[in-house]
């Protein structure tokens, strides 16, 4: 059997790398980068755009896709140039599949907030994982760990 590069943000294997200087580890996801056949790369996609840890949380505004902090900052350019970067370092490294934190700006799959920081998610993509998935990566969130040790079973 081949060893798969699976990427996984760095918070969700206890990295204090979150906008709040926090990790968010999740032992589903550590315990997945423990199996012999997986070769873990940990990222952050917002470290590597230049974002200070810690930060002000950002969310996407729906109506412009732009990304703004809490404060009114725009953030966009440093979420998608910490995007470019994690989808470089990804394919150069042969990566096949990705776990990424839910709801994050960033590394979202399938909730984000709504841009008015309310606490409100809606239906969308974090710009690295949107970015990922484009380009061919598979994007699980911590909540769909079991779904991808299925898969991995029948490499």
């Amino acid at each position: 059997m081949r060893r798969l590069k699976i990427a996984v943000s760095a918070c969700l294997l206890g990295d204090n790398v979150r906008y709040d200087g926090q990790s968010k580890q999740c032992e589903q996801v550590v315990n997945l980068c423990s199996l012999d056949d997986i070769e873990v790369l940990k990222i952050c996609p917002e470290m590597s755009g230049g974002l200070p840890c810690p930060r002000e949380p950002s969310e996407i505004e729906k109506k412009t896709f732009r990304i703004y902090s809490s404060s009114g900052k725009d953030v966009t350019n440093q979420f998608n140039t910490g995007a470019q970067r994690t989808l470089k370092y990804c394919l150069n490294n042969k990566v096949t599949f990705a776990v990424l934190k839910s709801n994050s700006p960033s590394c979202g799959k399938n909730h984000v907030y709504d841009g008015s920081f309310s606490g409100t998610l809606v239906e969308g993509s974090g710009v690295t994982a949107k970015l990922l998935q484009e380009n061919g990566i598979q994007v699980f969130d911590e909540t769909e760990v079991e779904e991808l040790l299925k898969i991995l079973s029948k490499e």
